[in-house]
């Protein structure tokens, strides 16, 4: 058996198609929809990220201001550019992009984006929101990873998925995601992460494995149960190339779908974030 390749690459091109007409409408109704990214620092990976996220903005049709500041940027200086985008009329979604540097604290920056206007999904109110089942803005990537399920047709429903991570950005929010009722939830979840003992033993219960702990190769085709749908949401740099947190040779032989590295998630994040922007505007007329 070899997987099934789950394209997200081409899932978010069919995506981008059809937000260009969403984008459109709202044009036509005097509300250009206008995402603000904000970036501190020179740290290469955000810079190809937000250049990205730029691209794919220009794609649909999406305004796409840029705020980039030097690391020297303080902390104060960076609540008040902040506090001017949630005050400006013109901008429907504000992106900070992660990881910041050392002297500022990230959740006291990411705690003062205007909650209609947090398309990253990460304040605590829209975090709440979607725990109880009436989402707002979600989290991009565990978004991402639902839309990947339900557009190719791959049941949740009464499956046991096990998410592989923790994180507030990603694992935390997917969990809670397959919990919900409806379409891409109403799974049963188990979550592991760096203190889970045995982590392979759990692994293998998975009809639905997500992985996302930002570790090469942390997961292999032992760790598989055969026939499951392998979800790799990691992104790593090494001397070889861009790989992911699931090791994709010996996983492919063994799971009856799979994401690869690069091309499966990462688009749909950045899908999931032009979507977020243009519910933002739709919010904010």
């Amino acid at each position: 058996m070899t997987a099934t390749i789950l394209d997200g690459k081409r899932l978010a091109s069919l995506m981008e198609a059809e937000m260009a007409e969403q984008v459109q409408a709202l044009k036509a109704q005097g509300v250009p929809p206008t995402l603000a990214a904000v970036l501190i620092g020179e740290d290469p990976a955000s810079q190809v990220y937000v250049r990205n996220k730029e691209k794919a903005c220009q794609r649909v049709g999406i305004t796409s201001r840029m705020e980039r500041h030097p690391s020297s940027f303080t902390e104060e200086q960076l609540l008040n550019l902040v506090e001017q985008l949630n005050a400006d009329p013109l901008v429907h979604g504000i992106l900070v992009q992660l990881p910041l540097p050392r002297h500022i604290h990230p959740q006291r920056i990411l705690d003062a984006v205007h909650p209609l206007k947090d398309v990253d999904g990460f304040h605590p109110e829209n975090v709440g929101l979607v725990s109880q089942g009436r989402p707002r803005f979600i989290s991009c990537t565990p978004w991402g990873v639902q839309q990947l399920l339900i557009r190719n047709g791959l049941e949740t429903a009464g499956k046991h998925a096990v998410v592989v991570g923790r994180s507030d950005i990603v694992g935390k929010p997917m969990a809670s995601l397959l919990m919900q009722r409806g379409a891409g939830g109403d799974a049963t979840v188990t979550v592991c992460h760096s203190r889970t003992p045995n982590l392979a033993d759990i692994t293998r219960q998975a009809d639905l494995l997500i992985v996302a702990v930002g570790h090469p190769a942390t997961v292999n085709g032992s760790m598989i149960r055969p026939g499951a749908i392998v979800i790799d949401v990691g992104m790593n740099r090494t001397p070889g190339g861009l790989v992911g947190d699931v090791d994709y040779a010996s996983a492919l032989p063994v799971a009856s779908h799979i994401t690869p590295v690069p091309g499966g998630v990462g688009p749909l994040t950045v899908a999931m974030l032009l979507q977020n922007t243009l519910k933002a505007a739709t919010l904010n007329q």
